[in-house]
C-alpha cells in the first residue's frame, strides 16, 4: 500500500518538472518534506546547479524552528529564510516546484512564506 503511494507522488514529480524548468534569473523552487523537516532548494536547471539549499535544520533558523509551535509554523519560517537569502543573492522571482505534493499544508505554508519574505512566483 506504501509502495503504491510513492509511487504516484514520483510519477506527479516528473509529469510536474517536464513542464517547469528553472534558469539562472528565474530557479526552480523545490520542495521536499519528510516526517518531521521541510527544505526548500533554488535550482538552476539549464547548468543543473542548486543555487542555495534551507531546511528547518538550518543554523540560522535554529531558534525560531525550536520556539515555533508546529510543522506549518517551521514551513512558514523556512520559507521566509529562503526569500531572504534569494534577494540577497539578487534572486526576486522563482518558478515553484511542489515536487509532487497536495498545495496544503506544510508545502503551501512555505510558498506563502517566501512570497512574505519578497520572492515573486
Amino acid at each position: 500500500m506504501a509502495f503504491k503511494k510513492i509511487d504516484r507522488r514520483t510519477k506527479k514529480k516528473i509529469r510536474i518538472q517536464k513542464k517547469i524548468k528553472g534558469t539562472a534569473e528565474r530557479p526552480r523552487l523545490a520542495v521536499f518534506r519528510s516526517l518531521n523537516q521541510i527544505y526548500g532548494q533554488l535550482i538552476d536547471d539549464s547548468e543543473y546547479k542548486t543555487i542555495m539549499s534551507v531546511s528547518s535544520l538550518s543554523k540560522e533558523v535554529a531558534e525560531d524552528v525550536k520556539n515555533a509551535k508546529g510543522k506549518i509554523a517551521k514551513s512558514a519560517i523556512v520559507g521566509e529564510l529562503l526569500a531572504k537569502k534569494a534577494i540577497e543573492k539578487g534572486i526576486s522571482s522563482v518558478v515553484f516546484d511542489r515536487s509532487g505534493y497536495q498545495y496544503h499544508g506544510r508545502v503551501k505554508a512555505l510558498a506563502e512564506g517566501a512570497r512574505k519574505g519578497g520572492l515573486k512566483f
